[in-house]
């Protein structure tokens, strides 16, 4: 889940690494024996397999004894790498083996990511670091309220893609100096979890909630959530992320718990949340209300057929049916239509255009209910299009939004026809009673035929309501609710984020966050659920009126911080009379005690140290897709509740999809658990988790089948480091990533490199070598030590401002680059010279510069890589005085003046550039390195001299090469017969061709290449002309530039013939 970064962004072929081996060495005698032995092994390997082959070959042939005797004879197999244990004791400083054990010969994360977390862990590493005073450190502080996973079940990638961002952020706010906190924390997650619980008790037991009662059924979802708790916190801890779980925070701890009531309380007593009987979305297959933004609407064009929970056959959606009402005195016919013949059951009016000449007489009549005894108005009303169908709407004030608006206006009555779980009730009348709805669908268009009332259906193309958790079609429907009004908070929090105090990035999610705010309605909070955070409201029951659940009597209601509390209030409303309080059952929308999040993981309501340091939080990072649901909540609270923004900045993280762009779905089979990216794990066991979870045999068919598609050899063991890397690498700040397992894999290859070149930077350091005690310039470094000092202040530079602008793709592309590039393909090579030939002086500054650049690479990408960074920082020696434990609390690396150095840079560029035309020019005239007889000429004297002194450097980036002499333009000449490239003004490179290679062959072959792709040439102006691509035009252009270099070359070539 080859790559796009976003759904419509492929990845840049710069973001792809390379599998790296270590630089080369000299071998030492001993190192060479084992290169023969293991070039035996090899050789023995190699016959054996061409053996085996001989043996199938002959399989059918008559058993020759001698072959036979033969087969019996096997090559030595190569040894095992022993299984690794980790000998650390739990939360001790990890035991750090050689570099030359079995284990750590080659990069392996189980190896390098075990036993490292325990310890950070236990020596508070993580936790926030005060002054000796007990206050914020004088760099700042540095705040992240983790968004708290739901205790549904297990983490999928998109957390993984959310803590690599978050953690990266910290950790590089942490090694720059400040107070940092990384609250971890969990939500209960009322309706998701619930509804998983349930549907596990069926499938387990056949049993419903209502079969435990509400004490067994909540003590059921405790045990899972601790079960989900416990392996998420483990998924968690693997991925590295440094929180502070001192400060570990769930939704219905006590103090969150007591933080819901005291929003619910005070909201209540400023009047902001009150009790109404409005219309909610019903979700009849959870029985409870929903918000708006947990209802997914489905565009359909015409008729579709549609599955619906609790409904073996498929619901027929996307029409419109018209039917006639017959008037009271049998007069005449009123012809309506709807999508939902089923509401006419509910119907209390039919509504006209006042002005509509057609209808205008038949207001104040009446029409008859052709199924209950019920007589329907006909109202005139403007809200009613004279031109949509027949100019008539049949009203069911209490199951349609708009037919609500109209009931209030005409004061009609409100019937509810539905039971909570989507039956009918009594009254639709006896036929229907007890009906499921969408039963009742059909045969209420039976019933109108029978009695000559059906008109027609059409195709109608409509949007349905569905619920987002179950799938089930939303009903519009009248309950009592506890309902939030919205509007002065949301003025609130857009003023905040207008003046700069919240700052939402990428822009075009702030631009979406108006959109919202400024449509914002009133929020209904009652949930009918059994998990969650119990509305703290009673219903008062005075003297000896019977109790049958909460009234409907909006005076009877008080609203308690405790039971103590309410009965107090309810004695002061009604002095004198015995009452009876009975709690309100519904729990509270999940939403409502998330938007407290920012706040009451750090105490409030009570007044804490934490409060008084922390808040406002710094960044609250997370996805797109809950800004509203989520994000927007949180600002009004925390406005509200507090006075003050709850943070300073929403950092919007795109949406993890799979590689063919689909969103992540169990019953798809592209759900993916980080630990197994991290560990790698065979196809047959991703098979085996569909079959743990509650998938029906054609979803968990479907899910097989992609998992075979996209994972056709299980998938790789990658490590948290690659996958935290890539992930960073990622985001760019698209809506989308499509993800794909390969790149991952690619940056497993990456560590490896990284892993590789520091074991190769410590032999060349030695076992005896003591860094100076600072990094400052000592005046004795060669130029390729000042251009890679120079490289790494750039991109430790360039790294801080990406991060400071939440340019992680960027930021990942960087270090990326130093690490590649710059560190191991130009300086660890170039230093061999200067650490094996040059003088002690040479030597010692070279080793310096190494170890200052190797250090600062590890420091550099350690927030994207924390486990790899801290194993190979731990095997560095320390400078005198530095005390520092753990490369966590390292000093990340920033600009330094001194080590700026444009000249040099531009230097040591004109040496690459030398390079880069060398590899070109032998490629061209096909000469090999150890016959490539070469001559740079320099236009001046400083020039040359720069060159001359850098012809090891020049060697060592080209290996093999038999000579490179430095000419002078004023005192040295290039021998007859040299291919000739200009690199500049300054200087240009010299190829000697003639005796060196067959120039007629030469020629020969590129005449042949050219009349090859001329042909190519001419078939794609073919194509263009037929159909105009930009594949087609770009292929065509490759095509005319290589043409023209082919051309040069076979002019250049003739020339050296004369």
């Amino acid at each position: 889940m080859a790559m796009n970064p976003t759904a419509s962004q492929a990845t840049p072929a710069e973001l792809l690494p390379p599998a790296g081996d270590a630089p080369e060495k000299p071998k030492s005698e001993k190192e060479l024996a084992k290169e023969r032995a293991k070039a035996d092994k090899l050789a023995k390997f190699n016959a054996k397999k061409a053996k085996l082959a001989a043996d199938k070959a002959a399989a059918t042939a008559t058993t020759n004894p001698a072959k036979e005797k033969k087969k019996e004879k096997k090559a030595a197999a190569a040894e095992p790498v022993p299984e690794y244990v980790e000998e650390t004791p739990k939360g001790e400083k990890k035991i750090l083996k050689s570099l030359d054990d079995p284990a750590y010969k080659s990069y392996n994360p189980a190896v390098v990511e075990s036993a490292w977390y325990d310890w950070w862990e236990k020596e508070g590493f993580f936790e926030p670091e005060l002054t000796a005073d007990g206050k914020i450190k004088p760099e700042g502080v540095f705040v992240i309220p983790a968004p708290p996973p739901n205790v549904t079940g297990a983490l999928h990638i998109g957390h993984a893609l959310t803590i690599a961002i978050q953690d990266t952020l910290i950790r590089w706010n942490r090694m720059l100096g400040k107070t940092t906190l990384f609250v971890p924390g969990f939500d209960h997650a009322g309706i998701s979890t619930q509804s998983v619980v349930e549907k596990t008790l069926w499938r387990q037991e056949k049993k419903t909630r209502h079969d435990l009662g509400r004490e067994k059924f909540t003590n059921l979802v405790w045990e899972w959530k601790e079960e989900y708790h416990t392996r998420i916190k483990n998924q968690l801890k693997k991925m590295g992320a440094s929180y502070d779980w001192n400060r570990e925070a769930f939704t219905m701890d006590e103090n969150l718990s007591k933080a819901v009531v005291e929003c619910f309380v005070r909201l209540h007593e400023d009047g902001v949340i009150y009790r109404a009987n409005r219309l909610v979305n019903w979700c009849c297959a959870l029985t409870t209300t929903l918000s708006n933004l947990e209802v997914e609407n489905e565009e359909l064009t015409g008729r579709t057929l549609l599955s619906v929970p609790g409904y073996e056959e498929k619901v027929e959606f996307g029409i419109i049916v018209s039917f006639a009402y017959e008037l009271e005195d049998g007069s005449e016919k009123v012809i309506v239509a709807t999508t939902r013949p089923e509401t006419m059951l509910g119907d209390t009016a039919i509504a006209v255009h006042p002005e509509d000449e057609r209808y205008k007489h038949l207001i104040g009549k009446k029409a008859k209910h052709p199924f209950v005894d019920r007589l329907l108005p006909i109202v005139g009303d403007d809200y009613v299009d004279k031109e949509f169908g027949t100019g008539c709407v049949k009203i069911t004030p209490a199951h349609d939004a708009n037919d609500y608006a109209i009931g209030e206006r005409h004061k009609l009555e409100f019937i509810n026809i539905l039971n909570d779980d989507g039956t009918l009730n009594e009254t639709c009348g006896e036929k229907f009673n007890g009906m499921p709805r969408f039963t009742a669908r059909k045969v209420v268009i039976e019933e109108l035929t029978k009695l000559g009332l059906y008109v027609e259906t059409k195709d109608n193309p409509m949007q349905v309501p569905r619920c987002a958790k179950s799938k089930d079609v939303i009903e519009p429907v009248m309950k009592p609710q506890w309902w939030v009004s919205q509007k002065a908070m949301a003025d609130a929090a857009m003023e905040a984020v207008r003046d700069g105090q919240v700052k939402i990035r990428p822009e075009v999610p702030e631009k979406e966050f108006f959109i919202w705010l400024e449509k914002i309605q009133d929020w209904c909070i009652s949930r009918q659920l059994w998990w969650g955070h119990q509305a703290p409201a009673y219903y008062i029951y005075l003297d000896d009126e019977e109790v049958n659940g909460c009234g409907a009597l909006p005076e009877r209601w008080v609203v308690g911080r405790t039971l103590e509390d309410a009965e107090r209030q309810a004695k002061e409303k009604f002095p004198g009379k015995k009452i009876h309080l009975e709690r309100d059952p519904d729990v509270l929308d999940t939403w409502f005690s998330s938007g407290l999040w920012p706040f009451s993981i750090l105490g409030w309501p009570n007044e804490t140290p934490d409060m008084e340091k922390f808040y406002p939080n710094s960044v609250l990072e997370t996805g797109w897709d809950i800004l509203f649901f989520w994000v927007a909540r949180m600002i009004m609270l925390g406005i509200k509740m507090t006075g003050k923004i709850p943070f300073t900045e929403v950092y919007c993280h795109p949406i993890v999809r799979d590689s063919e762009g689909r969103k992540m779905s169990k019953s798809l089979g592209n759900v993916v658990d980080p630990l197994d990216l991290i560990s790698g794990i065979p196809l047959k066991e991703l098979h085996d988790k569909l079959l743990t979870g509650n998938l029906d045999p054609k979803e968990v068919e479907r899910a097989m089948q992609y998992q075979k598609t996209a994972f056709p050899d299980g998938i790789p063991q990658c490590g948290s480091d690659a996958m935290h890397f890539a992930f960073c690498a990622y985001t760019t700040g698209g809506r989308d990533i499509n993800m794909d397992i390969k790149v991952v894999e690619g940056y497993r290859k990456f560590c490896n490199k990284m892993y590789q070149a520091t074991k190769f930077a410590l032999m060349r350091l030695g076992d005896d070598y003591q860094p100076r005690p600072d990094s400052k310039l000592t005046g004795k470094e060669s130029l390729v030590e000042l251009w890679i000092l120079h490289k790494f202040n750039a991109a430790a530079q360039k790294v801080n401002k990406l991060l400071e602008e939440r340019n992680f793709s960027d930021a990942t592309k960087a270090v990326h680059k130093y690490w590649l590039k710059e560190l191991c393909d130009v300086y660890i090579e170039n230093s061999k010279p200067l650490i094996l030939e040059g003088t002690p002086e040479q030597k010692r500054s070279a080793q310096d510069t190494l170890y200052t650049c190797l250090e600062g690479a590890l420091l550099l990408i350690h927030p994207f890589m924390p486990y790899v960074t801290e194993e190979l920082w731990q095997r560095l020696p320390r400078r005198a005085g530095d005390k520092t434990r753990t490369v966590c609390k390292a000093a990340y690396p920033v600009f330094r003046e001194d080590l700026d150095n444009e000249k040099v840079e531009k230097d040591y560029d004109m040496i690459f550039e030398i390079t880069r035309e060398i590899r070109s020019m032998t490629a061209q005239c096909e000469i090999p390195n150890d016959k490539a007889e070469l001559y740079i000429q320099a236009s001046d004297d400083e020039t040359f001299a720069t060159i001359e002194s850098q012809i090891p450097s020049i060697k060592a980036l080209v290996k093999g090469l038999d000579s490179v002499t430095a000419v002078s333009s004023a005192s040295g000449s290039i021998p007859h017969g040299c291919y000739a490239q200009t690199i500049s003004t300054k200087c240009s490179v010299h190829l000697a061709v003639t005796g060196r290679t067959d120039v007629d062959a030469l020629i020969a072959k590129k005449k042949k290449d050219l009349v090859a792709v001329d042909g190519a040439k001419k078939k794609l102006e073919k194509a263009l002309k037929a159909k105009k691509t930009e594949e087609v035009e770009e292929k065509l252009n490759d095509a005319t530039h290589k043409m023209k270099t082919l051309e040069e070359l076979i002019a250049m070539f003739e020339t050296l013939k004369a």
